[in-house]
């Protein structure tokens, strides 16, 4: 039997991994790459796809109730928000991620903004090149000890978070409704709501999936509640915040900086009021980016749709 297996979007120059993944199998594997970025393209691509890959095209409802055939979609990532898991449920198709490829790099990701923001490295930097020597430009810089560090989700990246900030000397509270005190505990992170987290933290960093309860999490009505001089760091999905609220916490000073690593609508274009901040950091949605995690990532995509066609329960399967 030949199963065809359709990659919906991909960002990468060549398909070594899959193809590699593929080939392995056994199976007969008909593999189609297509570049899709909208929903009809989606459905004349896949319409009678046994399996999809996908990064950022849409698979939505009105896409999945056109698929005859499909009996998996693995996308590349963590997230879901590209799949309407309801619908996929109903028809039956197995939906996997890979929860567990990026979990370095991310974290390391989100401490290198953390501490390039609170010491004032791009500022300081970009002064020196310019002509400026003179450590002055870059007041206020506090120490860390028993300042006030949350993670919003607790998950196994913000975990890690938490294990490489906690030597610098935060005192840590995380904000989580699915994850008990006594297991935050053991990460000598105290479990607190989202109102405590919000209005007591001085840095803040955002690690939620992105569903429809978490769309603006981060939102005009609970910025106006934050601690004065709160510093905002994103490196989970961009809509979590609202961007115009955001702008006006910025421009109000009630939020001192951001470090962001996804935006609400990606790519940021040129011009856009965020790149106006001398105070906010952005990088290009890279924090889960080595060359060792991208193999990781690609093998296992590929591996769940093998897995799938097999027979067999996939390894990363959410719905």
């Amino acid at each position: 039997m030949v199963f065809k297996v359709v990659i919906t979007d991909y960002e990468f120059t060549e398909l070594d991994y899959e193809e590699q993944v593929f080939a392995d199998s056994g199976l007969d594997i008909h593999f189609v790459k297509a570049q899709c970025r909208t929903e009809q393209e989606v459905i004349e691509a896949a319409k009678d796809a046994d399996a999809i890959i996908n990064q950022y095209a849409p698979l939505n409802a009105a896409v999945l109730n056109e698929l005859e055939n499909c009996k998996v979609i693995s996308r590349y990532g963590v997230g879901v928000d590209t799949i309407d898991l309801d619908v996929a449920k109903q028809k039956g198709i197995a939906v996997c991620n890979v929860p567990d490829y990026g979990i370095e790099e991310v974290s390391n990701h989100a401490l290198a903004l953390l501490m390039a923001w609170s010491r004032k490295i791009v500022e300081l930097n970009n002064a020196v090149k310019s002509g400026v020597w003179d450590f002055r430009i870059s007041p206020p810089v506090y120490r860390f000890k028993e300042r006030l560090f949350a993670v919003i989700g607790f998950g196994k990246i913000p975990r890690r978070v938490i294990e490489k900030v906690q030597p610098l000397g935060f005192t840590l509270v995380g904000y989580d409704p699915f994850v008990s005190a006594e297991e935050m505990a053991k990460y000598n992170v105290k479990k607190v709501d989202l109102d405590e987290a919000l209005k007591k933290s001085d840095f803040i960093s955002l690690h939620v999936p992105l569903i429809k309860e978490t769309r603006h999490l981060i939102n005009r009505e609970n910025i106006n509640d934050l601690k004065d001089g709160v510093f905002i760091l994103n490196t989970a999905r961009g809509p979590i915040v609202e961007t115009e609220a955001l702008i006006e916490g910025l421009r109000s000073g009630k939020i001192a900086g951001a470090a962001l690593d996804v935006v609400e609508h990606e790519p940021i274009l040129k011009g856009h009021e965020l790149l106006e901040f001398p105070n906010v950091y952005i990088t290009p949605h890279s924090a889960f980016y080595s060359v060792e995690a991208v193999e990781e990532l690609r093998t296992k995509t590929a591996k769940n749709v093998v897995e799938v066609l097999q027979g067999l329960v996939p390894s990363y399967q959410i719905v």
